[in-house]
C-alpha cells in the first residue's frame, strides 16, 4: 500500500470536488486548445473567414451555402501543420436561399440579409462544376451540382459582426490564453524562485536589496506595470509573455524568501553544509524540493492573474493583434452589443474568461488545502 506523501496530497486533492472538477476543467481547455484547427467549424488560418452578410446571426442558424470557385493551388497541409496553423480555404462560397438550373445556367437566389430582398445572380454550369455539363453515369447534372457545389453550416454559437463563426474563434482564444499564462508562470517561477531562494538564504544586506526590489514592484498595479513594459517591447503576441511574467514574480519571490528562512537552520540543511556541498546545491537539491508544494499553489493563483491580465491587455489593445483571436479583444468588439439584441457576442467569451479564472483559484485552493500539513491526514 502507497503512504508517499505524495499519494496523499493526491487523496486529499480529489476529496476536494469543487478543486478536482476545476481540475478536469482545465484539462478539457487543455486539450481544445492543442487540437486548436482539428476540432473547429472554420479551421481557416485565425478562424478569419468572413462572410458579412451573416454579422450578428443568433446561435443555431444555419445557411445554405454555394461554392463559386475553387483553388486548386492551395497546398493541403500534413496532420500536425493542420492542427498548429489551420488550412486555407480551397474554394470560396456565397450563402444562398434557393438555386434552379435552367438548361447551362445556374440562377442562384443570394442571401443577403433578413429584411433584404434576396439578390438574383446567374452563372454558367459549366464555370461553376464542370462534371455537370460531360456525360455521366453517376448522377444529373442536378445531384451532381447539389453534391459538389452545394452544402450546408450551422454556426453552433452563433456569428461575429465581421460574420465569423464565433465557436472557432472561442476555441482558438484558449490557445492564447493558456499560452500567455503558462509562459508568464514560468518566467514569474523562473525569476521568484531564484530572487527568493537568494533573498532567504544568504540574508543581510542581500535580502535588503532584494526585498527593497520586490516591494518596489509589489507597489505598483499590475496591469499599469504590464501596460508599460508592453510600450516599451512593443505590442505583439511573444511581448504579452514577457510583460505579463516581469509583473507577477513578486508573489512567487516572498514566498519563496519566507520559506527558505524558515528551513536553511533545520537539520538536514546543516547537514549538507557539514558535508560541503556548495551553496546552490544546497538550495536546488535539499530546500526546494520541500516547499514545492507552496511555489504548485501560487503558480496556479498566478496562472489565473496572467489570464485576467493578457484579457486586460487585449481589451485596450496591447495583447495579441488581430486577426488573432483573444477574449479580451471579442469582448472589446461586441460589448457594445451587450444592451441589443446581440449581447451573446461579450457574454460568451466573457464567460469562458470567467470560468477560466474560477477553475483555476479552485485549483489553488484545492491544492492548498491538499499540501496543508497541519490538515486532517488522509486515511489509505
Amino acid at each position: 500500500m502507497d503512504n508517499s506523501p505524495s499519494k496523499k496530497v493526491w487523496l486529499k486533492f480529489k476529496r476536494n470536488k469543487l478543486a478536482f472538477s476545476g481540475l478536469i476543467f482545465i484539462l478539457l481547455l487543455m486539450l481544445m486548445g492543442v487540437l486548436g484547427y482539428l476540432i473547429m467549424p472554420d479551421d481557416s488560418p485565425n478562424a478569419n473567414v468572413q462572410i458579412l452578410q451573416l454579422n450578428k446571426k443568433k446561435p443555431g442558424s444555419t445557411f445554405t451555402f454555394l461554392i463559386i470557385s475553387r483553388k486548386p493551388k492551395i497546398e493541403k497541409l500534413n496532420f500536425f501543420e493542420r492542427m498548429l496553423n489551420g488550412q486555407t480555404p480551397s474554394f470560396k462560397s456565397i450563402p444562398i436561399t434557393s438555386y434552379q438550373i435552367k438548361d447551362k445556367d445556374v440562377f442562384v437566389q443570394e442571401y443577403i440579409g433578413e429584411d433584404e430582398k434576396a439578390k438574383e445572380t446567374r452563372y454558367e454550369l459549366k464555370d461553376l462544376c464542370p462534371s455537370c455539363v460531360l456525360p455521366s453515369k453517376i448522377g444529373t447534372p442536378q445531384a451532381l451540382f447539389e453534391e459538389n457545389n452545394i452544402y450546408t453550416h450551422t454556426y453552433i454559437l452563433g456569428t461575429d459582426i465581421y460574420g465569423r463563426d464565433l465557436l472557432s474563434r472561442l476555441i482558438l482564444g484558449i490557445r492564447v490564453s493558456l499560452s500567455v499564462g503558462l509562459m508568464a508562470v514560468l518566467i514569474s517561477l523562473f525569476i521568484g524562485v531564484s530572487l527568493g531562494a537568494i533573498a532567504g538564504y544568504f540574508g543581510g544586506r542581500v535580502d535588503a536589496a532584494i526585498s527593497w526590489f520586490m516591494n518596489v514592484v509589489w507597489s505598483l498595479p499590475s496591469l499599469l506595470l504590464v501596460i508599460a513594459i508592453s510600450f516599451a517591447l512593443g505590442k505583439g503576441f511573444w511581448q504579452i509573455f514577457i510583460a505579463v511574467g516581469l509583473s507577477t514574480w513578486v508573489d512567487v519571490a516572498r514566498l519563496v524568501r519566507g520559506q527558505v528562512m524558515a528551513l536553511k537552520e533545520v537539520e538536514f540543511v546543516e547537514a549538507a553544509r557539514a558535508l560541503g556541498f556548495s551553496t546552490s546545491r544546497t538550495i536546488i537539491k535539499h530546500i526546494l524540493p520541500n516547499i514545492a508544494g507552496p511555489i504548485l499553489v501560487v503558480a496556479s493563483s498566478n496562472f489565473a492573474s496572467a489570464i485576467l491580465l493578457e484579457t486586460g491587455l487585449s481589451f485596450l489593445g496591447f495583447g495579441a493583434q488581430p486577426p488573432m483571436p483573444s477574449w479580451g479583444s471579442m469582448i472589446k468588439e461586441h460589448y457594445g452589443y451587450i444592451i441589443m439584441d446581440a449581447a451573446y457576442l461579450a457574454v460568451l467569451p466573457g464567460l469562458a474568461i470567467m470560468f477560466t479564472v474560477y477553475a483555476f483559484n479552485v485549483l489553488a485552493i484545492g491544492l492548498r488545502d491538499a499540501f496543508d500539513v497541519k490538515g486532517q491526514n488522509v486515511t489509505v
